[in-house]
């Protein structure tokens, strides 16, 4: 806080955002130009191969509030970078949003105003996402089942766009875990929470840097991060499946009282075989998703590196 003000930090994610930047910027200030806050821009980099560096750099140099961390190499999807930027924002409250302004400044206001009602936790619920149909179906579906299997209250429809307080981010940022998901952490921390609808827009300009696939990865991500519930499906599957061969032997020992003669069922043993097979490969699969991760945590290692940050405060460049 500077001569009594509040501080509001802002923290976007990007990679190859060359064409967003300014746009994002412009827009930002526009937002918040109508509050008293103390403002703290932080763009994360997440080791862009376009000309972001450049714009970046300029951007710095004319506005002192903007703030840049420059990743070392690319870590990952926006996660890593949103937690880079909690962990380095100064702000009495902190907004996330991504780079491309799928997110839109001009909901701020309207975050701001819950947080000044006292919510310590204001999130974005896309009501309307402006995307191609089967992309909408498979968000929609995911977070339906998301909420199913998670161990905690996720909200529907939220992403990382949101607003948390001081408080909520100094709980988030101080996390041991490798792998951070946000909008998950943030469930989880609880505090007084409520939701603000709005629709999601598509991208500003350029291409999407993710694919089905990886929007499909990181939905594993999130269900073996906050639930138990395909270990526990491991034990209802294995049960299933005893109850199927205590069935096939019963039926087979029926058949040899009724007809002794009959031939042998090798299709009903090659059948099973390929059954019990998959079974157990699943089974494997699913526990070697949850050792992996077990893996990822005992390693330590940082969950990031930052080459360099523009207009630092703080001089720190590893967490």
């Amino acid at each position: 806080m500077a001569n009594g003000k509040r501080k509001i930090s802002t923290i976007s994610a990007c990679y190859n955002e060359a064409r967003n930047i300014m746009p994002l910027y412009e827009r930002l200030i526009k937002a918040l130009g109508n509050f008293s806050y103390e403002l703290e821009i932080i763009f994360v980099d997440n080791s862009s191969t376009d000309n972001s560096e450049e714009i970046f750099r300029g951007l710095a140099e004319k506005d002192k509030r903007v703030k840049v961390l420059f990743m070392s190499r690319n870590f990952g999807g926006p996660q890593t970078s949103y937690f880079a930027g909690l962990q380095y924002c100064s702000g009495d409250a902190a907004i996330l949003l991504d780079g491309d302004l799928q997110d839109p400044p001009e909901v701020i206001p309207e975050l701001i105003k819950k947080w000044e009602e006292g919510y310590d936790v204001v999130y974005g619920i896309r009501a309307k996402r402006k995307a191609k149909i089967l992309k909408r179906l498979f968000y929609k579906l995911f977070y339906r089942v998301f909420k199913k299997l998670a161990y905690i209250d996720i909200p529907l429809d939220a992403g990382e766009f949101g607003l948390m307080d001081r408080k909520v981010v100094n709980e988030i940022a101080d996390f041991s875990e490798n792998e951070v998901l946000v909008r998950g952490l943030r469930a989880f921390v609880g505090f007084k929470q409520v939701g603000v609808e709005y629709v999601r827009d598509d991208r500003n300009a350029g291409s999407s840097t993710t694919s089905f696939w990886q929007d499909l990865k990181w939905a594993k991500k999130f269900i073996i991060n906050f639930s138990y519930k395909p270990l526990e499906w491991i034990s209802y599957v294995a049960f299933f499946a005893f109850l199927i061969s205590c069935t096939g032997i019963l039926l087979n020992f029926v058949l040899y009282l009724s007809n002794p003669y009959s031939p042998p069922g090798i299709p009903t043993i090659i059948f099973a075989i390929f059954f019990f097979g998959a079974v157990q490969l699943l089974s494997l699969s699913i526990i070697g998703e949850y050792l992996s991760k077990v893996l990822q945590e005992v390693k330590n290692r940082p969950r990031y590196i930052l080459k360099e940050i523009l207009n630092d405060e703080r001089n720190k460049n590893k967490k």
